[in-house]
């Protein structure tokens, strides 16, 4: 019983160990998909937004910058659009839009902005 335990114990360090390194990997400044992590986690909800803006303030990328600002203006069109009676339909059906052309962008890691908004997004949050 007790080498069970003894060989549990030691394929649990193992396990430990091996998520350690991958989270430092997925996570360095070095590593170019570490940027793309921190875009895509930009895209989840406000609550991931603020985590991608901590996780990219202690290793600046380009790409975690470049969506973090797209996300906080397609976040802020949503919120501006739908206190304006009539509009507010087309404007979360145009939010929605440019999420999602956001979030694919993200995902292939593409320095592509949203249509129509997205230059005036990159030059208004570029302290982000």
């Amino acid at each position: 019983m007790s080498e069970e335990k003894k060989d549990f114990g030691d394929r649990a360090e193992e396990a430990a160990k091996d998520f350690k390194e991958d989270v430092n990997k997925a996570f360095d400044p070095a590593n170019p998909e570490s940027g793309k992590t921190v875009a895509i986690i930009a895209h989840l909800t406000f609550i991931g937004w603020i985590i991608a803006i901590i996780m990219n303030s202690s290793n600046k990328t380009e790409i975690g910058s470049f969506y973090i600002r797209q996300t906080l203006g397609i976040f802020l069109l949503l919120i501006v659009t739908s206190f304006i009676p009539f509009v507010n339909l087309i404007g979360w059906l145009l939010g929605v839009v440019l999420w999602i052309v956001s979030l694919i962008g993200s995902i292939n890691a593409s320095h592509k902005p949203v249509f129509l908004v997205g230059e005036y997004f990159q030059d208004w949050f570029k302290s982000l």
